[in-house]
């Protein structure tokens, strides 16, 4: 695997960390529960790093030196593609012929890498692009920067080379299709999956309580722990503090909220958990400012990103996780939170209309409008035991979403590159 600008040891939530690091070390672990063997080339970010880390059993990272350990951006990254590839070829001579069985690059940055690699090595290049720079322009946030036309032009050339596109949902393939004109029968569609065993509802260590009644009794434990209000009225925002995840839009709809029920004001509590990253970067404390101008900073709590299993603590703590985002090819951190038992209100756009049961395991809202926000926190203000009803049913339809499925599917479809590959190298159909 390729996994140029975020390493799969980093911390989910920090820098450009996030979704795709939880599913490239979830796959990979599921995958080498399977006896695939996976090693996942990464960029060195720091000198002291070791040039291989054992993951899990079955899992190695290699770290690659490309540039500077420090002090590059994302966007300067494209710039050291052509280090990052040399220095993983020579890697790969130093291991026996025909060590690796294929590549799978994540995001295009290691699109661009494994193009060129697997031509070199003589393998299939199976890619997931995670987004589509097409996708997120026509769906900027206001001030958002705009993907630039390196990246596009990327996009396209990785399209044509994959010998497989895998994407999340059927929207993704759809998108890849009318976009970038990939090929259908090189397209497989694998839903990412969740930790079942990490995010999951707390049992509530009384006999016999279950269902509707465990997800609340666990919800009352988790805010015990992390020292919430036992009757409060929690909306969640977790995830990377920047334009495309839509954070604003959450406060707005917080102010907007409370200026229709400010008796509501003594039993609402916002937690915020995630850091800056992206645009976002460029102005780290943007969001607190917000909260201070629509004079919301008392009800709203600023956290730094957590470990998964903290993280889980907060879904399970939280009336309601509300994902705004203006673009998501699927959507992780809304999957996590039903499978701890929490619904979501959640943008139908993208993969989020897949990840969420409209109605069922939460409320699905076209647009990025806070009133439509306020409108969907005030259901559960006004039916306090909609959480845990909603909560259930979430809980439930997140156990067809485990990270074993998607590691299946995965290898079918590394099968099937493989075949199609040795086919093609041999000129016979």
């Amino acid at each position: 695997m390729l996994s140029v600008h975020t390493s799969p040891l980093h911390q989910p939530g920090t820098g450009d960390a996030g979704g795709m690091n939880v599913y490239i070390v979830e796959l990979a672990k599921r995958l080498a529960a399977a006896g695939v063997e996976v090693e996942i080339f990464t960029r060195a970010t720091s000198a002291a790093l070791p040039p291989v880390v054992d993951l899990a059993p079955g899992v190695l990272v290699r770290h690659v030196d490309a540039g500077p350990y420090e002090g590059l951006a994302k966007e300067d990254l494209p710039a050291r593609l052509g280090a990052f590839t040399h220095e993983l070829l020579r890697a790969c001579a130093s291991l026996p012929p025909g060590h690796h069985d294929l590549l799978h690059s994540h995001y295009w940055l290691s699109g661009q890498v494994g193009r060129l690699a697997a031509a070199r090595l003589g393998v299939p290049l199976v890619h997931t692009m995670h987004t589509l720079a097409k996708v997120k322009n026509a769906s900027l946030a206001r001030g958002d920067t705009p993907e630039p036309a390196a990246r596009v032009t990327g996009e396209v050339r990785i399209v044509r080379a994959a010998d497989r596109l895998i994407a999340n949902t059927r929207t993704e393939a759809a998108e890849l299709l009318r976009h970038y004109a990939a090929d259908a029968a090189r397209v497989s569609i694998v839903h990412p999956g969740v930790n079942l065993d990490r995010f999951r509802p707390e049992a509530s260590g009384v006999a016999g309580v279950e269902g509707v009644a465990g997800v609340e009794a666990g919800r009352q434990a988790a805010r015990a722990r992390l020292g919430l209000p036992a009757d409060a009225l929690i909306p969640l925002f977790a995830g990377r503090i920047q334009p495309l995840k839509a954070p604003d839009v959450l406060l707005l709809a917080v102010a907007r909220l409370l200026e229709e029920r400010p008796r509501l004001r003594e039993r609402l509590v916002v937690p915020v958990v995630g850091g800056p990253s992206g645009s976002g970067l460029t102005e780290p404390e943007g969001l607190q400012k917000l909260a201070a101008r629509l004079g919301i900073s008392d009800v709203v709590l600023f956290r730094p990103p957590v470990d998964q299993a903290r993280l889980a603590d907060w879904y399970r703590a939280a009336s309601v996780l509300v994902m705004p985002s203006h673009s998501e090819s699927f959507g992780l951190v809304a999957l996590e939170a039903q499978a701890c038992g929490t619904p979501v209100v959640a943008a139908e756009v993208g993969g989020l209309p897949v990840a969420v049961r409209g109605e069922v395991t939460g409320v699905l809202v076209p647009g990025h409008h806070p009133a439509d926000y306020a409108r969907a926190l005030g259901r559960f203000a006004d039916d306090p035991a909609l959480s845990a009803r909603m909560g259930e049913a979430a809980a439930r339809h997140a156990r067809s979403f485990g990270w074993e499925t998607s590691a299946s599917t995965t290898v079918d479809v590394y099968t099937a590159s493989i075949w199609a590959h040795r086919r093609l190298c041999c000129g016979s159909r």
